[in-house]
């Protein structure tokens, strides 16, 4: 994967070194490095320049950023994907169903690693994937791949401060007697289990959730979903503790007779894009599965 920065620098930058110009576009430490060890990646007008160089108005500085390798053990094995936006710096897919993201046990082709993995190395192109907002095998909906280190770097460090927004679209089971709520309970593991979790005020984390009912059918609800945190199984876990479960899930309300897989679905995406600051917002409409459950409620 190559991609290329240029920069003019302007009077307000006068006296930065290179390391600290990068730092203030979101490069970080580890790209910094990573960046030295590459012949002439560094340029300042036209000169192959240390880090620690100090800039003037006027200079221009050429970033040339190279990866060379793909990931390690993650075979590409085709399989297609719905991309709803792709760039220089990162793509946006609608995962499908019954797709984990990253290979496991008994998982080790049919995930969207693997996709991604023959999706660019059928176009010649070696790829690191990095996987930003990762939803469970069953659930559906919008995710977004990182196409080099920096974008990566920039969108991981976004969703740490919470300024990745998502919204989810869930069916619940049962019936509502408010418009709203907010869940705040923390999550911990289920003893025993390394998948299972569960509402443990003692040893959980921090976790709140916010829903709004958007359609209420008979004992089915349909939901609109939007997380403070980013707990694992966050959703279905709190969802499961007001005694509202997701309909059709296997963990934790395994009930299968209206769908086969949780009805979960990343709806809403938004945030700036990484490299140039630009909001962005996608839209994932509601998969045929959980049309289907709706139709019939």
């Amino acid at each position: 994967m190559k991609r290329d920065f240029t920069y003019t620098l302007s009077q307000a930058d006068e006296g930065l070194s290179i390391e600290q110009f990068l730092k203030t576009k979101g490069f970080s430490h580890q790209n910094i490095v990573a960046l030295k060890k590459l012949p002439e990646s560094i340029l300042v007008n036209g000169r192959w320049e240390y880090v620690t160089c100090r800039l003037s108005g006027g200079d221009l500085l050429e970033i040339h950023l190279t990866e060379s390798e793909s990931s390690a053990n993650i075979l590409p094995v085709y399989a297609p994907l719905d991309i709803l936006y792709e760039d220089e710096d990162l793509l946006v897919i609608n995962k499908p169903a019954d797709m984990p993201v990253h290979p496991s046990m008994n998982h080790y082709e049919h995930t969207l690693a693997n996709a991604a993995a023959y999706y660019f190395s059928s176009r010649g192109i070696p790829y690191v994937f990095r996987c930003i907002n990762r939803l469970d095998r069953d659930t559906t909906g919008l995710t977004i791949l990182a196409k080099h280190m920096v974008s990566g770097s920039i969108l991981s460090r976004m969703t740490a401060e919470r300024k990745i927004h998502r919204e989810y679209l869930a069916i619940a089971s049962g019936y509502f007697t408010e418009p709203c709520g907010r869940i705040d309970a923390p999550i911990g593991r289920v003893s025993g289990s390394c998948i299972e979790r569960t509402v443990d005020f003692e040893h959980g984390e921090h976790a709140v959730t916010h829903y709004t009912v958007l359609c209420q059918k008979k004992e089915y609800a349909l939901l609109s979903i939007k997380l403070e945190t980013g707990r694992t199984h966050q959703i279905r876990v709190h969802m499961k503790y007001i005694g509202h479960p997701l309909l059709g899930d296997f963990l934790y309300y395994p009930d299968f007779s209206r769908i086969q897989r949780q009805a979960l679905h990343s709806f809403r995406l938004s945030f700036h894009h990484p490299i140039t600051g630009v909001p962005m917002e996608f839209l994932a409409p509601l998969p045929k599965d959980m049309q289907d459950l709706l139709s019939v409620l």
